[in-house]
């Protein structure tokens, strides 16, 4: 298999072309996976952020029914899975999901275990730590996000308010959006890498056997022929083309003759012999 020159030169560069490429498809498909998480995880904490300002009036005023509206609301948005409002117990106060109103959460499930992780609860988390990634009832895959709702003095001060100046988190907004756009953007960017690999591929390993037989395996064989018919005593003008090939079939002629001049030589002693 591998004793032609043609394959020793174009298999190992086919391998080598093949390996690299997939290698800097897989990092390339990581990192732009990362960046694009990142970019909902991004957007979705500006939506809780914007949601909780929305309903900041509301809370103020203790309006119940004009805060559960605009869960209520959110919640109908497309590739919104839930959106909820729990206190610092965990209670859930209010909820797209009417059914989980009332329920109280565990502190050790996801979302929760990043701040209640130690003994005192932890007031502030970065984005991506808000975070979490994981498969609902329903089997929809949903990244969530958990934002704190901060005790403001605004709050302090409202007439309907107990609560104290020294309490930082009066309790923690839940939004989860669907992961199916992500997964579908995912799955077109990496059939169209593939694609393009292969393409990658194609056009390497058919440029390089192109140049290798123009520049070596053309010259090669022309250079195989000029021994040939110098060793049987034909003469042709030495190959042109790169200096080494023009070189090369000039030393080739050379022995040829000197080889030749010797077997005369030689003949000429038998005879006289």
């Amino acid at each position: 298999m591998f004793k032609s020159l043609t394959a020793r030169a174009i298999i190992p560069v086919t391998v080598s072309v093949t390996g690299f490429v997939i290698v800097c498809c897989i990092l390339l498909y990581a990192i732009m996976k990362t960046d694009m998480t990142n970019d909902v995880i991004r957007y979705e904490t500006n939506q809780a952020s914007t949601i909780v300002k929305s309903t900041r009036y509301a809370m103020l005023h203790d309006d119940r029914e004009s805060l559960g509206n605009i869960i209520d609301n959110i919640g109908t948005q497309e590739n919104v899975e839930h959106v909820r409002i729990f206190n610092k117990k965990g209670l859930i106060m209010f909820s797209s999901n009417h059914g989980e109103t009332g329920r109280l959460l565990d502190k050790n499930a996801a979302g929760c275990i990043e701040c209640h992780s130690g003994p005192v609860p932890v007031a502030s988390l970065g984005d991506m730590k808000q975070a979490r990634r994981f498969v609902n009832d329903k089997g929809r895959g949903v990244i969530a996000i958990t934002a704190p709702i901060y005790n403001e003095p605004s709050c302090t001060q409202a007439a309907c308010h107990v609560h104290t100046a020294e309490q930082k988190i009066l309790g923690t907004l839940d939004i989860g959006l669907s992961a199916a756009p992500l997964i579908n953007n995912l799955a077109v960017m990496r059939s169209r890498m593939i694609v393009f690999s292969i393409m990658v591929l194609l056009v390497t390993i058919g440029g390089v056997a192109a140049l290798l037989r123009r520049y070596v395996f053309i010259p090669l064989n022309s250079l195989v022929d000029f021994t040939e018919k110098a060793l049987q005593g034909v003469e042709e003008e030495i190959l042109p083309g790169a200096a080494e090939i023009e070189k090369l079939s000039g030393n080739i002629r050379s022995i040829v003759k000197e080889l030749n001049r010797v077997r005369r030589e030689m003949a000429q002693w038998n005879k006289g012999d």
